[in-house]
């Protein structure tokens, strides 16, 4: 199979599982599917959505927008190029975090669909941190910091699959519990460099810095309170490195 074809199906995999984007363009009979190799990709798909947004903010902004406005409309279309995927994730484990007394139960207060009190109170902070933080900064520097935030929340969650044991012995997770080293390694070097590249030196280093805090507290949040990751961890994971990361450059 040639190495345009595995780069093809990566990408699939990649904006299937991470947006709402179609992928039939794409998409071929025959390629080599594999969502555990595609990892690799996954810090460009997060800086590509996030440029998408960055550019409606800069629009929004050229309009004659007010900051705060420009950044909630700039949030709500991310939310609607990846479908929520990761708020809903971050609902569920703060529901479950926040209202089970074991583990068992936790694990399956997340599953339930329905959101509660702890999840509706997460998403509250996680979009009222993201927009304000972007309408603190400067046009310009936002539509760095988007991508950068965007490429480095999605490293994170390939850092706490590589970290921590998957908490059950089905779904997403638990399929992806042994990552490919190469895949590993590209998706966290694209990541740093995606950083470097669009920010000064020192900036650059406070963003890696602070998503790599964040997803070694979110490893250490998820074995202790459910005993391994899972899918709406991996969610939850993207959604605090990015408000961090976003608040760190603002």
């Amino acid at each position: 199979m040639s190495m345009t074809a595995r780069l093809r199906a990566d990408l699939v995999c990649g904006l299937g599982l991470l947006t709402r984007l179609p992928t039939g363009w794409l998409a071929r009979d025959g390629l080599p599917y594999s969502m555990t190799r595609s990892i690799w990709c996954w810090p460009l798909i997060g800086a590509g959505v996030n440029a998408l947004a960055a550019l409606a903010y800069a629009a929004a902004l050229r309009l004659g927008l007010a900051p705060l406005p420009a950044a909630g409309w700039c949030v709500g279309g991310l939310l609607l190029l990846c479908g929520g995927l990761h708020e809903d994730g971050l609902a569920d484990m703060a529901d479950g975090c926040g209202g089970g007394r074991d583990r068992a139960r936790k694990l399956e207060i997340m599953r339930d669909s329905r959101v509660g009190s702890y999840g509706v109170m997460a998403l509250v902070v996680a979009l009222l941190v993201r927009v304000t933080a972007i309408a603190a900064m400067p046009g310009p520097i936002a539509l760095v910091a988007l991508p950068v935030a965007g490429a480095l929340a999605r490293a994170a969650m390939a850092g706490v699959l590589w970290r921590v044991p998957p908490a059950r012995r089905d779904g997403l997770a638990s399929a992806m519990a042994s990552l490919p080293g190469p895949a590993l390694l590209a998706c966290l070097g694209l990541a740093g460099a995606l950083a470097a590249c669009l920010l000064p030196g020192a900036r650059a280093m406070t963003a890696c810095a602070v998503a790599m805090l964040a997803s070694v507290l979110m490893c250490r949040l998820a074995c202790w309170q459910l005993g391994g990751q899972t899918g709406d961890v991996l969610g939850a994971t993207a959604v605090v490195t990015e408000c961090a990361v976003l608040t760190a450059l603002c």
